[in-house]
């Protein structure tokens, strides 16, 4: 299996390094990070839970071990990360079932009337 902790280090210094180079860039990534966590609406877990379903759904690996240690360490449970991840799941297969209609949609515009 994937060592998770070393790519998570792995990662963080290549992030480190475009810091060095584009500092701004870094900023305002960190910016709309904690946008969000100003109002105090959600808790930090909930937050991190949203952030690995998320994660799933753009199939960010880099997203996956950063936002999988920070949930630990927010006190989710395993159980409460395969709710979140379940959440995952099905919202992809409710795209997947949407664009399937579209694809239906499409080939009917192909269709000659009689």
């Amino acid at each position: 299996m994937f060592d998770w902790n070393d790519y998570r280090k792995q990662v963080g210094t290549r992030i480190a390094e475009i810091g060095r180079i584009s500092p701004e860039t870094i900023r305002g990534y960190r910016a709309l990070g904690d946008a969000g966590s100003k109002t105090g609406l959600l808790d930090p877990k909930i937050r991190e839970l949203i952030s690995l379903a998320v994660a799933v759904t753009r199939q960010c690996d880099g997203c996956i071990a950063v936002h999988t240690d920070a949930a630990i360490k927010h006190g989710a449970t395993r159980e409460e990360i395969a709710e979140a991840l379940g959440v995952a799941v099905a919202v992809n297969a409710g795209a997947a079932l949407i664009y399937s209609a579209r694809v239906m949609d499409a080939y009917s515009a192909h269709q000659v009337e009689p």
